[in-house]
């Protein structure tokens, strides 16, 4: 599974399978909508591929009007209005086919290389990914991955501990190592894209023969040299589009039929509450401690000895933005108040009177959990 990709021949199969799909939907419809997107393949990989480069050209715009100097995009009521914003677009998804045919392109050829290689896939995904982002790129990218999801599954968990770009690629591949037997082979998962266009599996593999008859090809003037990504758009318009009948192509529709891709969340186990905790009125402590305890974070209790001390600069800024409502010297209070705390419950029934409900925390957010995880670690006992 973790052999070399003909990438001359992958370039050309997914511009070639493409054009195909394209030309079958956009040859009775205009624009292609979110919904249809989660619905154009039988591989759910590529359709969730799509989408995710929507999103990430979404963000790239957020960052653009962050840079300007004359708004604050740290107002709670901006980020609210903002993340609403970005649920209306989710909703009215709406792309023609020459905006729409080089991010198929790039989804397909993304999916093999992730079928075929994923250690290759991922290591590329943290490398373009700047170091101190990488806990939010896994965290909110999980739901996008279809495939060999098990070997990133685990590096959510582990987000919060603020990993190196080595460590997260050392990562992948130790758990490649002990899941390659396990994992779905590459021609099963792409079983999906070879019904709409056969796929060549002999020359998908990178060999001497196949890489030889493959540059041999493209001197020739057969092959399409396909470009990065950020030239995609450009290599499609050159080649010459292939218009298919609806009847000649078939293309069934996946399992998936919501329009947001979320990732189903693992059931937690019961855990009876605490006997003076309020459902809703804040967080269970109880409960939080025994979920921590049931998420590998059990060996990490005492390792914190001061939260005010031990946070690091990227979280710091992250939970004074997204919990404090930007105010930094109300974080440092809080991680001293809660350095004065005697155990977990006695922090956790601090954290619920002086900012859970003050505040109007999302406890189900990420910037929550992984709060509470640094103060499941700063204390030994429960209490």
């Amino acid at each position: 599974m973790n052999a070399k990709l003909n990438s001359p021949y992958v370039e050309n199969y997914a511009v070639q399978i493409s054009q195909k799909i394209c030309g079958t939907y956009f040859s009775q419809k205009k624009y292609m909508t979110g919904q249809e997107i989660l619905q154009l393949t039988p591989a759910s990989q590529v359709n969730f591929f799509v989408i995710k480069t929507l999103f990430e050209a979404w963000q790239a715009e957020l960052e653009k009007m962050k840079s300007n100097p004359y708004f604050d995009y740290r107002d709670k009521n901006v980020h609210e209005a903002l993340k609403e914003f970005m649920n209306v677009l989710s909703r009215t998804i709406k792309i023609e086919k020459e905006h729409f045919l080089p991010l198929l392109t790039e989804a397909v050829a993304y999916s093999i290389l992730l079928a075929v290689d994923p250690v290759a896939y991922f290591t590329e995904e943290f490398e373009k990914t700047p170091e101190d982002q990488l806990p939010h790129y896994v965290k909110d990218n999980k739901k996008y991955f279809k495939w060999h999801t098990s070997l990133v599954s685990n590096l959510v968990d582990r987000a919060g501990l603020g990993y190196s770009v080595k460590a997260y690629k050392a990562a992948v591949i130790n758990n490649y190592e002990q899941q390659k037997d396990t994992l779905e082979k590459y021609e099963s998962l792409l079983i999906g894209l070879h019904s709409i266009l056969p796929l060549d599996f002999d020359k998908l593999i990178g060999n001497e023969k196949a890489l030889a008859q493959a540059t041999q090809e493209k001197e020739m003037g057969k092959t399409p040299d396909l470009p990065k990504r950020e030239k995609v758009e450009e290599h499609v318009a050159k080649v010459e589009s292939v218009e298919v009948k609806p009847q000649e192509a078939t293309i069934e529709k996946p399992v998936e039929k919501a329009m947001e891709p979320v990732e189903a969340e693992k059931p937690q186990p019961t855990v009876q509450a605490s006997a003076d905790f309020a459902p809703g009125k804040g967080i269970d402590p109880l409960k939080a401690w025994a979920r921590f305890e049931n998420e590998e974070y059990s060996i990490m209790k005492g390792t914190i000895k001061e939260l005010s001390e031990s946070i690091g600069i990227n979280q710091r800024i992250m939970f004074t933005k997204e919990l404090f409502e930007g105010n930094p010297d109300l974080l440092t209070h809080a991680l001293k108040s809660i350095d004065r705390c005697e155990n977990f419950v006695e922090a956790i029934e601090l954290i619920n009177q002086r900012y859970v409900m003050e505040l109007k925390w999302n406890k189900e957010s990420d910037q929550v959990t992984e709060f509470l995880q640094l103060v499941f670690r700063k204390f030994d006992h429960r209490g």
